[in-house]
């Protein structure tokens, strides 16, 4: 039966290109060694290097050998360094799905400094608007997701990441900025633009609207954020955004805002992840880098 210290063996004696040294190399005697090619050869039937030849001849037995140690030797020291990497948390797979629209503003420029710290870590970016991330999750087709709607599931973890206020963003000269904040009320008359998804999963309904039973005149749908801003920089509506999100568009500095209520409508974003993988150290880095980054925005 051929082993792995046959093939370290004959693979030392290509190498070294003679007994003493291959012996010194692998840390054995000369006669051990020796004793350890004969009993092989004995097993196989077979010669694997001629005798008294400098450097080693090897038979087409030996060739034989010396080939399949020079594929599988390499390949078993490659698995042993990805394996330990694993064990020590510094190769995995980050899949990332994302639950909400303004996630994208803030996470895609951070990944590149992610990246160059954790080179062995596979990483992507999956849309999951108009799926059920944390379904995906559950299944570990996703390895984490960014959510600002914690459910109670099983095998899941949620960490806090930061706390934000959504604020309401006006035309300039709309009356709605004599007030100090907005009440629900003052959306009866307005036209609202917002992102195309359920409005289960939109704050501004589910927590500020819908408990006074407010319906806003008119409901418009946009996708992208610089359009929503846009739209209402021309008097077509107005919307509901992160303030931190309206604060990184410059070219947007002109419109006023407003909170929602008296103490504002804040919501807490959370990073998902499977209990199996929750403590791996590239998770919890990514955990802590995005917490960092946010809570010194501005």
């Amino acid at each position: 039966m051929i082993e792995l210290k046959h093939l370290k063996t004959i693979l030392a004696l290509a190498e070294q290109g003679s007994v003493n040294k291959a012996a010194d190399l692998l840390y054995m005697t000369q006669s051990a060694l020796s004793h350890q090619i004969k009993q092989l050869e004995s097993q196989l039937g077979l010669k694997l290097f001629e005798r008294k030849t400098t450097p080693i001849q090897f038979t087409p037995a030996g060739q034989t050998l010396l080939k399949t140690a020079q594929d599988v030797l390499p390949k078993l020291q490659q698995t042993e360094t990805i394996l330990q990497a694993l064990e020590q948390g510094e190769q995995g797979r980050l899949f990332i799905g994302v639950d909400c629209h303004t996630c994208f503003e803030w996470l895609l420029p951070m990944l590149r400094q992610y990246q160059q710290k954790w080179r062995g870590v596979d990483l992507d970016i999956l849309n999951s608007l108009s799926d059920r991330p944390l379904k995906k999750l559950q299944r570990q087709q996703l390895d984490l997701v960014i959510t600002s709607d914690p459910e109670s599931m099983s095998n899941l973890k949620f960490d806090p990441l930061f706390s934000y206020e959504l604020v309401c963003v006006l035309p300039q000269s709309h009356s709605l900025t004599g007030k100090e904040w907005l009440e629900p009320e003052d959306f009866s008359d307005e036209t609202l633009i917002a992102y195309p998804v359920e409005q289960k999963k939109l704050d501004v309904f589910r927590r500020f609207l819908e408990p006074k039973g407010i319906n806003p005149k008119q409901i418009r749908h946009s996708e992208l954020t610089l359009m929503m801003l846009q739209l209402v920089d021309s008097g077509r509506g107005l919307c509901v955004l992160p303030k931190w999100l309206i604060e990184t568009q410059p070219e947007f500095n002109h419109l006023p805002t407003r909170s929602l209520g008296k103490e504002g409508l804040w919501s807490i974003l959370y990073a998902a992840t499977h209990i199996d993988l929750h403590d791996q150290p590239y998770i919890q880095d990514f955990i802590r880098q995005v917490a960092d980054k946010m809570a010194l925005s501005p």
